[in-house]
């Protein structure tokens, strides 16, 4: 396959398999976990909707490590994690 000049082939990814996406939670979270606690959010490039289920994971991971609701946001290009708003407590008379 010939390319003209100045231009790249789009690389090929290869999909993560069951076990290594189940890996790329664990060993994320506790560095998501860690950057929420300092900064209050934590983004990431996630541009393939891959990517993006992973990290949605992460999130789910994170917010029962920490106890506290997690929510992301993803827009094509990036994912970003930061604390969710946590439910007022009810008032009881």
């Amino acid at each position: 396959m010939s390319h003209s000049f100045g231009t790249q082939p789009a690389p090929r990814r290869t999909p993560l398999s069951p076990e290594e996406k189940v890996r790329a939670e664990m060993n994320f979270s506790p560095l998501v976990a860690e950057q929420l606690l300092a900064n209050g959010r934590f983004r990431v490039s996630a541009d393939t909707p891959e990517m993006v289920e992973m990290f949605q994971g992460v999130a789910r991971r994170v917010g029962d490590m920490l106890g506290r609701p997690v929510v992301s946001y993803a827009n094509g290009r990036y994912i970003v994690i930061t604390f969710g708003q946590e439910e007022a407590p009810v008032l009881t008379g």
